[in-house]
């Protein structure tokens, strides 16, 4: 049986894992929002919202665009223009 993660250590598993994520979907922009949304129920604006939701709740107040460059890494707008392919495709 393995050791349980105390939570000290949870949440810093936890965040690393996040930035993973963030990272694998920054190194991988052709993936397109509607296709993670179609296929897994959530794209980069959703995690947008979520950290944002989440750092509302620590009293951190986060613009909109503010988060979603911290999930895109870039502007929002100019990662769309490099980026987005086909209709507009942004899930609010």
């Amino acid at each position: 049986m393995t050791n349980p993660i105390p939570d000290s250590e949870r949440t810093e598993i936890e965040a690393a894992a996040f930035r993973r994520l963030v990272g694998h979907l920054r190194d991988n922009p052709k993936v397109q929002n509607i296709d993670l949304m179609n296929l897994a129920g959530f794209c980069r604006n959703c995690l947008s919202k979520w950290y944002r939701a989440e750092a509302s709740e620590r009293g951190f107040e986060i613009s909109d665009p503010d988060a979603r460059e911290e999930i895109y890494g870039m502007p929002y707008e100019e990662w769309k223009a490099a980026n987005q392919t086909g209709p507009k495709q942004d899930h609010k």
